[in-house]
């Protein structure tokens, strides 16, 4: 299968998980990124950052604003956070090797998947 199309079943499942339970861009576009086209640690998750920059899920937030569903009060403090957090958060990741990076990753996975299984 050619990139082209990877990239647009990846964009596809990552919109529909986004849409359907809030994630998307780091649970599957970074890990498929590293499997299917095999992309460092470090290049998915950069790539993954920049496609989030100009949709950021924009036709998803705005379905959830119109049904009431959105605090934009609370999202526009999420986002000054998120500026800083992810400067932080990527000045780390580009140095370290690719292979404790992908670890980090698995555990926060891991450990993310385990709070909400056996949580309540």
């Amino acid at each position: 299968m050619n990139t082209l199309l990877i990239c647009l079943a990846i964009g596809v499942a990552a919109g529909v998980m986004s849409g359907l339970v809030g994630i998307g861009g780091g649970i599957v576009v970074v890990p498929a990124l590293v499997f299917l086209l095999g992309f460092t640690q470090q290049k998915a998750q950069g790539t993954t950052l920049a496609l989030l920059v100009p949709p950021v899920g924009i036709l998803a937030a705005l379905h959830y604003y119109k049904e009431g569903c959105v605090d934009l009060k609370i999202a526009g403090i999420l986002c000054m956070g998120f500026l800083l957090g992810g400067l932080i958060g990527a000045r780390i990741a580009t140095g370290l090797p690719d292979g404790l990076l992908e670890k980090i990753f698995a555990i926060v996975l891991l450990a993310i998947s385990l709070k909400m299984f056996f949580a309540r």
